[in-house]
């Protein structure tokens, strides 16, 4: 069963939300004061920790930095007003706290941030297990939330690994680049379902939310204590080589090459596969498609190869 702790000073407050998740199968700890919860969080495995901001002696933020260094993998939520906003987009920034939630709060909003922070507590769990069924599983549970994604992870690693062998990576390094490919998109887990499957193209709003989705899994990533290359791979498998990707606009060799050789397997199967905004490209046309960018999304070398030894293996 897995456990959220509540730290608030005000009895009613902890009582509402405790009435909010009382047939939901979660264990609902509480805390009137900093000190209690640090000691709860000191003695028990937490999942989640919603703190109040606004508390006598010890601040939410402060509270949560503490817990941070305690227990590493709890994930954080703060309620706020709205006078604290900045200073609880620092606190998500340094990744002391996973959610914000501004007060007067809605009791959906609540209920979304804990469930939302629980699932990735369980993806970091079963990451840290470094079993192959396990990553492969969790994976694929990404998939889910996106039925038009249903394999891709599995392909993507396929693809990859042919070209790493062309390459004469180290099997170690190849390992890596099988994980990577796996849980790439680990990051989407944050990402509404109405972003993920909308038919037709994100507007910029939903776009900033989907650039946001390696980050997350960055995070999710570090606290398994993932690969640096498994970790490379999540992070950078958008950036393009002529530097107009992202999240860190890298270029060229600036780029992990693991990450440009998923980068590469990526794309080409999200065009060989249908997307709610289109239908899949056939081989031929995918192949097209992605030599047109060669030297601008891709690394030009590492698509030759990628090009050359699909045409022989699809023979």
């Amino acid at each position: 069963m897995v456990t959220v702790l509540v730290v608030n000073d005000e009895i009613n407050v902890l009582n509402s939300i405790e009435r909010l998740f009382i047939d939901s199968g979660i264990r609902l700890l509480r805390a009137e004061n900093a000190l209690t919860a640090l000691d709860i969080v000191s003695n028990e495995n937490v999942a989640v920790v919603v703190s109040d901001h606004q508390m006598p002696g010890m601040k939410g933020i402060d509270l949560l930095s503490r817990i941070k260094d305690i227990s590493p993998d709890t994930f954080k939520i703060l309620m706020i007003a709205n006078t604290d906003l900045e200073k609880a987009v620092e606190a998500v920034n340094t990744g002391d706290v996973f959610r914000f939630i501004i007060k007067p709060w809605q009791n959906d909003s609540i209920i979304k941030a804990v469930n939302e922070a629980i699932e990735q507590f369980a993806l970091v769990q079963a990451l840290k297990s470094s079993d192959e069924n396990t990553l492969l599983s969790l994976a694929e549970a990404v998939e889910l939330k996106d039925g038009y994604t249903r394999g891709h992870c599995e392909r993507v690693a396929d693809y990859a690994l042919i070209t790493a062998s062309e390459l004469n990576l180290q099997d170690a390094i190849k390992t890596d680049i099988r994980h990577g490919s796996w849980i790439h998109d680990c990051g989407k887990i944050g990402i509404p379902e109405s972003i993920l499957k909308k038919k037709g193209t994100l507007d910029a709003d939903e776009f900033e939310i989907m650039k946001n989705h390696p980050q997350w899994g960055v995070d999710i990533a570090k606290k398994a204590a993932m690969s640096h290359a498994v970790i490379n791979i999540i992070n950078y498998h958008h950036e393009r080589y002529d530097g107009s990707g992202y999240p860190a606009g890298l270029s060229s060799d600036e780029i992990p090459i693991e990450a440009r050789i998923v980068t590469i397997a990526d794309v080409y199967d999200a065009l060989t596969t249908e997307r709610p905004y289109r239908d899949k490209y056939s081989n031929e046309k995918a192949t097209e498609i992605m030599s047109i960018m060669r030297g601008s999304v891709f690394d030009p070398d590492i698509l030759d190869i990628f090009l050359d030894v699909y045409a022989t293996v699809t023979k």
